[in-house]
């Protein structure tokens, strides 16, 4: 039964109450309050803070909730325990088993409505006073108040100007005074790197601990970023980016606006657009200058630049004084706070002058080049000009300098330039530039001046303590023999006052008294005094004393935060000593200084989460990561020389071990850390780059086959990092993971995950949250990743999938997984079960097709309340990723056979495998690599390729070629005789080929010759660009042999040529054949398994990037080229011989009117260069309109019979059929409405759009029109960019008539990529927008009409709405393409095609010429007949037909065939 219930004087929203149980013990529980709490705030339906009354401070961390309930209801037991005669069990909130946590979860979840503040929009310092309503939940680490700033001064008198400087402070002043929030202004620290603009914003950082964020200025001037304005939606008092770019800034609106703290339109997923005001004041830091012009002048006003004085300390009083600034913070503030007061208009009128129309494409052109100049100390205009030209490629420059500009700009880095100069070795030279002006870039080498000021030395000047005095009452006692305290605190009753401080004693002092213990050794080993006093010295003035071996020193401090967050490690042999709980201060007065007991707020560090990680996989390459940390902090050898000779010892000694490792990602720290010796710099440079960061062979993954296949899919926030994840199989639930710890993603990784673009994500995200990364390091990698920075992958984190659907993906399929989603989401379940799939993995393949977008801005802080909404989308994700596993399972299961086969695993790139199974463990085979001039004849050639191409192509090797030119000729010159075949004047220039008076594509020959054709052949040669590396033995002999097994294996698989197929590969394909033939596996699995790596090898012989495939001297990619100009060889061939070629696409001709007779002349002709033609199809008609579109109809399997004697493949299967390649006609309503005649599906009218920025839908129907408003604000801001227009005039234009616009319109975030209906007015549907730089635009294809996502038009039952009328324009744009080239009817129709009258005329009613009256098809035509009388006078047919008319045609137009 319950009992009495007491109100809380400390928490308002509950009471404590209690009950007796059956067995009679008293329960104290908290019963919770429903009403307005001034203690507790709900946002988002859940807890969002709550009050701390001891700390002042209102806590967003739910734990300390619980906690403060606990020592309550334990507060109550505790006073009245006398009052109960029973028994006493509290209900904590800790005790998952009391439930008491579901009752404040289910208050505050469901019983609570929102009622909150915003917090922490003021700045606090840790000496302000605070209450509930100040609604702060945290505290600067420092007072507001006048203070020493003698290190803040040097260090700011040296890197800037007073004039400068004073920008800085003014800054910085009317944020610490809450005035910045009015100012329309924005800093920009401009400068070359090492002039100070970081150590600045550092030093703001450390200022506003807690109330900056950071920024991207880039993607506030680009046109491209849809979220670039919600990096500022939390409303930050300070906006920082440490190495931002404004230089090439596309348009400056949302840049202006912020700064101006306008209304400003947000775009958020889950709601529509709503408006904001940005309270912060930006800081940038940049070695590049704004890019600024007239029409942009907005910018003018509202910019500070402030450059540095390229003065600089020298790195030892540098690191001293970076120290001692940050026990200065408070004094900072306050001073800066007074420089802003004193002239707040200060900057009102200021103009960037320096920053107007500047450019630094040269100057990191000089940066890059710095060390040829600085070796050389001078260079020639003509060598100088070649680098900067290759510098311009290499770096993308837009708008490079001519060389007369060049010339004259580099004079500025360089002492003196002659036209003519006379160099050491006697030659004279033009154009010479003399003496690199290297002060420039390096540091001022500045004589040690009277007036540095070093650290005053601390006086040990007194015995007499003022500790003693401070800390007369405290409880002391003294040291037993063996040096520990003689009794337990709790039993000392003795003071400080009453002992002898100077024998060995301990004093239990208060808990924010802190000692700073200095025990540094010198090179013996020994403690050191000098070494402590020096650097004690450096430290705030404050008491000082020696230690017990008075060579130490403890300098003593009252800490104004929370000792107990501390840690205890300041640097290495000093500690900070802090007496929390029972420990006490060990000390023997012998030495002090007189200072008092000085205040400390700043500076010290914190304690950190110990990320200690224990995973036997990354065990090798995690030890060698720490152990080069370890060195680039000095904690092995204090030197950095030393430290690198270990850096590069252990690096060989892992190399030369076989651990497989990849560490590149460190190079470039291990590299600066090199460049900052002081004596020794080039040594260490050198020694770096000789440094193996990667060992020779990749990391491999370790098989588990016995695991758990797990797809997975993350998400990446600056304050969230969530992993969603779900084992295989139908109604699996999904798992999230919010914010997982190392050792739970180390669990994770114990199963076999499956992700989509895993390798080249994913896995770098987990691996490195596994090392210990912070949700904010991992940010800050996937922005690396996504931006494709260079060293930011780990090689061994490739092995954390066990594979990646879109990397087994085959060509044809690697899409993005929303377009896949949509594409499975298009199939009906009758469509899969044709393609072969069971009826549950069509369930998984539907169930991945709900594409939904997020919407989120990747680069904020994800409020709380929207994580579950997050986690849901990546929830899609995962389930999708099974889905495209399920639906891709052919490419899977070539994925699987190609690991066999090459013996590794299933996680490694197709490119890895075939490599592995042509080259085996070969890393250099170009060694035996063939490549030619294809324009010049071969001579000769060694005798293992001449067996290898007698056996690979025999009928090219039968006779010498003689190339184009000599074709017809009866005597051929010796020297136009050639093994091979040579394509004679063939010329490769600056990257254009040119053949026989044509332009050959660099990928392959096409060109096509629009118009209306029939009886067309299409031959296509059988894997071309494979027959072109066997017909060149691109790899050698050895190579290419393995490379031909492959070709000709897949061809013996298609047709189970078991016997030929056990020879290939040294039997590697052997195993394979008992597996088909026992059903495990079909041959066409097996078959397509080798196309895919036979289609892998072409890519990598082309790629830029270096791999086994790639010869250095295959300049004009000439796998390639040799098909291109065998195309442009047979197309002349053809021609000659009386036929009209109409299309060539890389590797197919069509012939129109082709005779069986043609067909085997291209088919010869292809042999005789190493190629296999197939007769592949024959159209009726086909209307081809460029050299990618055309629309044909296959010929009837009876027709081909009739004409080859033979049924061409395609025909076989299609005969009749209309097929077609090119958008136009494959649409499907277009193509069913013309030419197949098939009834039009739902999914026929469904369209996919994408786009590169963001897809809106503007609900506007029901909104005014707003056009007319929009043409004038269109017409001002034209007026504006021209000049025409002030500021005021069109900032007054635009607060009036932005409004309006507004109001007309409702746009709805899409996402990237959707599907879409075209509907008629009244069904609720939108115009299709693209977003750009906050601005919308009418996306590709859908001006006119209004739309609505395909998937709510289903579920909505809206299909009448569909505006049909869309797709009837496409339709007539259909016919009238194919009516510029014929009859449209006649084209669509039934109507046999006429060979002698062509597809144009076949509309004339007539028979074929040459068909026999009698119908008999024994016989070609009459003339063959032996019923026809063949002689001058009768010429008539024995059976009486009529055939004047045959004979007439026979007179005046003989049949081609019949000529001969």
């Amino acid at each position: 039964m319950s009992g009495r219930r007491v109100k809380n004087a400390m928490i308002d929203f509950m009471v404590i109450s209690t009950r007796s149980t059956k067995r009679g013990v008293i329960e104290i529980y908290p019963k919770f309050i429903i009403k307005k709490s001034t203690d507790l705030m709900i946002r988002g339906g859940d807890f969002y803070a709550i009050w701390i009354e001891e700390r002042g401070l209102w806590s967003t961390d739910e734990q300390d909730a619980l906690q403060l309930i606990d020592r309550e209801l334990d507060r109550y037991a505790e006073e009245n325990r006398q009052r109960f005669n029973s028994d006493i069990k509290v209900l904590h909130m800790w005790d998952a088993e009391s439930g008491m946590i579901d009752s404040w979860h289910k208050y505050c979840q469901k019983q609570m409505r929102d009622s909150f503040h915003t917090l922490d929009d003021k700045l606090i310092f840790s000496n302000t006073e605070t209450n509930k309503k100040d609604y702060a939940s945290k505290k600067l680490n420092y007072r507001l108040e006048a203070g020493d700033l003698s290190a803040y001064e040097k260090l700011m008198s040296t890197l800037y100007s007073e004039e400068e400087r004073t920008k800085i402070e003014w800054a910085i002043g009317s944020i610490v005074s809450g005035e910045s929030k009015k100012l329309q202004k924005f800093m920009v620290l401009y400068g070359a790197a090492g002039t100070g603009k970081s150590t600045v914003l550092n030093i703001i950082q450390q200022l506003f601990d807690g109330y900056y964020s950071v920024f991207d200025a880039k993607a506030l001037g680009s046109s491209s970023n849809s979220f670039a304005l919600e990096a500022f939606k939390t409303n930050p008092l300070v906006a920082i980016q440490h190495d931002g770019d404004l230089s090439r800034i596309e348009d400056n609106t949302r840049l202006n606006s912020l700064v101006s703290h306008e209304l400003m339109t947000v775009n958020e997923k889950f709601k529509s657009t709503y408006s904001n005001r940005f309270k912060c004041f930006l800081f940038m830091g940049t070695n590049k200058p704004v890019k600024i012009t007239d029409a942009k002048s907005g910018l003018i006003r509202r910019l500070i630049d402030v450059s540095p004085s390229g003065n600089k300390l020298n790195p030892k009083e540098y690191k001293t004084i970076v120290k001692q600034v940050e026990f200065e913070l408070g004094a900072i503030a306050y001073h800066c706070q007074e420089v802003y007061l004193s002239n707040p208009g200060r900057y009102d009128d200021y103009i960037p002058i320096t920053m107007l129309g500047a450019s630094n494409d040269f100057y990191n052109f000089i940066i890059d080049s710095y060390h040829v100049f600085k070796k050389e100390n001078g260079t020639t205009l003509k060598a100088a000009w070649e680098m900067y030209k290759t510098y311009c490629d290499d770096a993308k420059v837009g708008f490079p300098f001519s060389q007369r500009v060049f010339k004259e700009e580099l004079k500025n880095y360089f002492h003196d330039f002659q036209e003519r100069f006379n160099l050491d070795d006697g030659t004279r030279v033009r154009s010479y530039y003399i003496g690199f002006r290297t002060e420039k870039f390096e540091e001022e080498t500045v004589e040690e001046k009277p007036e540095v000021v070093k650290p005053a030395l601390i006086q040990f000047d007194s015995t007499e303590s003022i500790f003693d005095d401070v800390c007369s009452e405290c409880p002391a006692q003294y040291a037993s023999e063996n040096e520990t305290p003689q009794k337990k605190w709790d039993s000392v009753r003795t003071k400080l006052s009453g002992i002898d401080t100077k024998k060995l004693h301990y004093v239990k002092v208060p808990e924010n008294h802190i000692v700073i213990d200095f025990d540094i050794p010198d090179e013996s080993g020994n403690k050191s005094f000098e070494k402590n006093l020096a650097e004690a010295s450096k430290w705030p003035p404050t008491y000082a004393e020696l230690s017990k071996s008075g060579q130490g020193i403890h300098l003593h401090y009252i800490y104004t935060g929370d000792p107990t967050q501390l840690s205890r490690v300041y640097d290495d042999h000093v500690e900070v000593k802090v007496f929390t709980g029972k420990s006490s201060l060990r000390r023997m007065l012998s030495k002090c200084n007189n200072l008092p007991i000085a205040t400390i707020s700043s500076g010290l560090p914190l304690k950190g989460e110990q990320k200690m990680v224990n995973f036997e996989a990354i065990k090798s390459e995690k030890g060698l990561r720490t152990l080069i940390k370890r060195n680039l902090n000095k904690e092995i050898h204090p030197g950095t020389k030393p430290s690198i000779d270990f850096i590069y010892k252990i690096l060989e000694d892992a190399y030369g071990s076989g651990l497989k490792y990849d560490v590149t990602d460190m190079r470039n720290a291990v590299l600066a850390f090199a460049a900052n010796s002081t004596h020794q710099a080039d040594y260490c440079i050198k020694l770096v780059n000789k440094m193996q960061f990667k060992s020779a062979d990749p990391s491999t993954a370790v098989k588990n086959d016995d695991a758990k296949l797990v797809f997975y899919d993350i998400e990446v926030f600056p304050n969230l990092f969530l992993v969603n994840w779900k084992i295989e199989g139908e109604g699996k639930p999904v798992v999230r993971m919010i914010n997982p710890s190392p050792s739970e993603i180390e669990e994770l990784m114990r199963f076999r995950l499956v992700g989509f673009n895993c390798r080249r994500y994913d896995n770098h995200i987990l691996y490195a949250r596994l090392l210990g990364y912070t949700n904010e390091q991992l940010y800050n990698l996937s922005q690396k990743i996504i931006n494709g920075s260079p060293n930011c992958f780990f090689g061994e984190a490739y092995n954390v999938s066990y594979t990646d659907v879109y990397d087994f993906a085959s060509a044809g399929n690697k899409k993005s997984l929303k377009k896949l989603e949509i594409e499975m989401g298009n199939l009906t379940d009758d469509d899969l079960k044709k393609k072969g799939f069971s009826d549950e993995k069509i369930r998984i393949i539907k169930a991945g097709t709900h594409h939904q977008e997020l919407g989120l801005p990747w680069d904020q802080p994800v409020p709380e309340e929207l994580w579950i909404k997050v986690a849901e989308y990546c929830d899609n994700d995962v389930i999708a990723t099974e889905a495209a596993f399920n639906y891709l399972e052919a490419d899977w299961t070539a994925r699987q056979i190609l690991a066999d086969l090459a013996e590794m695993t299933v996680n490694d790139t197709t490119n890895s495998l075939t490599t592995r199974i042509i080259f085996g463990t070969n890393r250099k085979p170009q060694s035996e690599f063939h490549y030619r001039n294809l324009a010049e004849p071969v001579e000769s050639l060694d005798k293992e390729s001449m067996d290898f191409l007698k056996k690979a192509c025999p009928k090219m090797m039968e006779e010498p070629h003689y190339g184009w030119k000599y074709n017809d000729k009866d005597e051929v010159p010796f020297e136009a005789h050639s093994i091979l075949p040579y394509f004679p004047g063939y010329v490769f220039d600056h990257g254009k080929s040119t053949y026989r008076g044509e332009e050959v594509g660099e990928g392959g020959f096409a060109q096509g010759v629009p118009g209306m054709y029939g009886n067309v052949a299409l031959l296509d040669v059988s894997s071309m660009h494979p027959h072109s590396v066997i017909a060149e033995v691109l790899f050698g002999p050895r190579f290419t042999k393995a490379f031909l097994d492959i070709v000709e294996g897949r061809v013996s698989i298609k047709h189970e040529a078991w016997d030929i197929v056990n020879t290939m590969l040294d039997g590697k394909l052997t195993p394979y054949i008992q597996r088909v033939i026992d059903g495990k596996m079909t041959s066409k699995d097996l078959a397509n398994a080798l196309k895919t790596a036979i289609n892998s090898v072409y890519g990598l012989t082309s790629a830029s990037f270096d791999n086994p495939f790639r010869d250095p001297r295959n300049i004009d990619n000439i796998v390639a080229k040799r098909g291109a100009l065998f195309m442009i060889d047979l197309k002349n061939e053809v021609l000659k011989r009386g036929f009209q070629v109409a299309h060539i696409k890389t590797d197919s001709i069509k012939i129109p009117d082709a005779t069986p007779e043609i067909i085997q002349f291209v088919m010869d002709f292809g042999e005789r260069y190493g190629y296999t033609f197939e007769h592949e199809a024959t159209y009726d008609r086909m209307c081809l309109v460029n050299d990618a579109v055309y629309i044909a109809k296959y010929k009837s399997v009876e027709e081909c019979q009739k004409m080859y004697g033979y049924v061409p493949g395609d025909n076989k299967k299609k005969g009749g059929k209309w097929t077609a390649t090119g958008t136009q006609f494959q649409i499907p309503y277009v193509f069913k409405k013309l030419f197949s005649r098939e009834d039009i599906a739902f999914e026929d009218m469904c369209e996919t759009k994408s786009v590169s920025s963001s897809l809106y839908l503007d609900l506007n129907e029901e909104l005014p029109d707003v056009s007319k408003e929009e043409k004038e604000f269109s017409k001002a801001e034209s007026d504006y960019k021209k000049g025409l227009l002030s500021d005021t005039t069109f900032e007054s234009t635009c607060q009036k008539l932005t409004p309006l616009i507004e109001k007309g319109h409702d746009y709805h975030f899409i996402g990237k990529v959707g599907q879409f209906c075209p509907m008629k007015d009244g069904y609720g549907a939108g115009l299709l927008m693209r977003e750009k730089d906050g601005r919308y635009y009418a996306a590709t294809g859908s001006k006119g009409y209004r739309w609505m996502e395909s998937e709510m038009v289903k579920e909505l039952g809206k299909e009448d709405g569909i505006d049909r009328s869309y797709y009837d324009k496409l339709v007539d744009e259909a016919v009238k393409t194919i009516s510029q080239y014929g009859d449209f009817e006649w084209f669509v129709s039934d109507d046999p095609y006429v060979p002698e009258l062509g597809a144009n005329d076949a509309d004339v009613d007539c028979v074929v010429p040459w068909a026999m009256p009698c119908g008999e098809d024994k016989y070609r035509t009459c003339f063959d007949c032996p019923h026809f009388n063949n002689d001058n006078f009768h010429m008539d047919c024995d059976l009486d037909y009529d055939i004047s008319d045959i004979v007439m045609k026979h007179a005046m137009n003989p049949p081609e065939n019949l000529k001969k």
